[in-house]
């Protein structure tokens, strides 16, 4: 299990993936080729992956993240140390907080 800041990589195990995961939206990569894993909306920083792979996700805001990466790949944030993650598949979980009548995705 890896946390970058307010994003928790779990690893999964292939036979463990939800059935149709991989039929669900690819998100598309950034301008600088990385795949966002999540974007401050305040400082435009990102936590993202870079090397091949793919991120796929359930609709709605706590909607599940899947990521696939063949070959392994780099979790990177302007703000963190990198992480590098061997190949495999993970879920991708963004830290949520209560306020008062709502839970939302945390913000930065």
């Amino acid at each position: 299990m890896y946390r970058q800041g307010d994003v928790l990589i779990v690893p999964v195990a292939e036979e463990a993936v939800p059935p149709g995961t991989d039929r669900l939206p690819h998100q598309p990569r950034d301008a600088r080729g990385r795949l966002v894993l999540a974007l401050g909306e305040v400082t435009g920083h990102a936590h993202a992956v870079v090397g091949p792979g793919t991120l796929v996700r359930e609709a709605g805001p706590f909607g599940a993240s899947y990521l696939r990466l063949p070959d392994g790949g780099r979790v990177v944030h302007e703000e963190h140390a990198a992480i590098s993650l061997p190949k495999g598949w993970y879920r991708v979980v963004r830290q949520r907080e209560y306020a008062p009548g709502a839970v939302r995705v945390v913000a930065d």
